[in-house]
């Protein structure tokens, strides 16, 4: 990239301003989760999609929901249970009589085509119906009998999902997993926060969200995010980071040769290459810096390894796996250009 092209802090400054309105609101709306919504703009402003993961109850599909608001996009959400079918998604074709009298074959829209998709309880669904979304996810298109539709831009996959251990539910497949940027735990929330709930909140209903967020802003955002740096030592930190989820690579710690059977694509490296650069426009800094990288590789990276049987007998968890990598690789000096200006 061009540094002539860069971000300054004066044009930093109003876009973080919008930024923290939204993660104001959103800490309004849904108390005590902070942490967890900062993380959900970064994936938004990334154009990536996030699976949310949680018990029923803790607010996963309130969260969705208010975010479609939010950010005053169109929305719409499946409910996927286990007798739903891949054309309940996507769409299909339907014989329709016109106005001369002839029959034709008509396609009719599934809710796919909007710009925030809520897919509740995702692991809900078979695996046969689970993959009407791959294309979706990856191209924003839907084929059907040999014909491509666009979806709506931007377009946004944002699924809740209940553990696996959990009766009734199917196991994503990895090609589905490594689509989504961000995996994002949902737990319960502190007792602080339940009493203010129930104090303040009638059945649990949040208040109705304000729309600080319009799609002519989006846009703007999603420009700047564009244009953020990112100096080739924190690249190379990132590609090191990801490689050391391979087993076979030399600097991968002893944890990930012992439990780790593959590591994670090319993909999760774009992927957290992306979210850093939103983390920095959040903070209001023109270039991506190591802590950027160190505050999304986990949500990046703990739904992409496959870990075998022995680190379930040895209660050895993908976050534990990460945490081992982020202290093992370290970052080497931060590189900037000469005429790099912020000011």
């Amino acid at each position: 990239m061009s540094t002539q092209n860069l971000l300054t802090l004066d044009e930093i400054k109003p876009l973080s301003t919008t930024i923290r309105g939204l993660l104001g609101e959103l800490d309004k709306m849904f108390l005590g989760r902070s942490e967890l919504h900062r993380m959900v703009v970064i994936g938004i402003l990334s154009r990536g999609h996030i699976l949310l993961e949680g018990v029923p109850g803790v607010g996963k599909t309130a969260l969705i929901k208010g975010l479609g608001g939010l950010f005053g996009l169109e929305f719409d959400r499946v409910q996927f249970t286990p007798d739903l079918m891949p054309s309940d998604i996507s769409g299909t074709n339907i014989l329709q009589e016109n106005n001369s009298g002839r029959r034709e074959m008509v396609f009719q829209q599934g809710p796919i085509f909007t710009n925030i998709l809520l897919a509740d309880e995702i692991n809900r669904a078979s695996p046969k119906t689970q993959s009407a979304l791959l294309e979706a996810m990856q191209e924003g298109s839907v084929t059907l009998l040999g014909e491509t539709r666009k979806l709506p831009q931007p377009f946004f996959v944002l699924a809740s999902q209940n553990p696996i251990e959990l009766e009734g539910t199917y196991p994503l497949p990895e090609a589905q997993l490594d689509r989504f940027m961000f995996k994002l735990q949902v737990g319960m929330p502190t007792s602080d926060v339940l009493q203010d709930i129930i104090s303040n909140r009638r059945h649990g209903i949040p208040p109705e969200p304000e729309t600080v967020v319009t799609p002519e802003t989006l846009r703007e955002l999603f420009a700047a995010q564009e244009r953020i740096f990112l100096p080739t030592a924190v690249a190379a930190y990132v590609a090191r980071l990801v490689g050391a989820t391979h087993p076979a690579n030399e600097e991968s710690p002893q944890v990930v040769r012992d439990y780790v059977t593959f590591g994670a694509s090319p993909r999760a490296a774009i992927a957290i290459a992306e979210a850093a650069r939103s983390a920095a426009l959040i903070n209001g800094r023109p270039s991506v810096g190591f802590e950027d990288v160190r505050l999304v590789a986990t949500a990046v990276l703990n739904h992409r390894l496959l870990i075998g049987y022995k680190a379930r007998m040895d209660k050895v968890d993908g976050q534990k796996i990460i945490k081992s990598i982020l202290e093992t690789i370290k970052e080497v000096g931060l590189d900037l250009p000469k005429d790099f200006k912020v000011g």
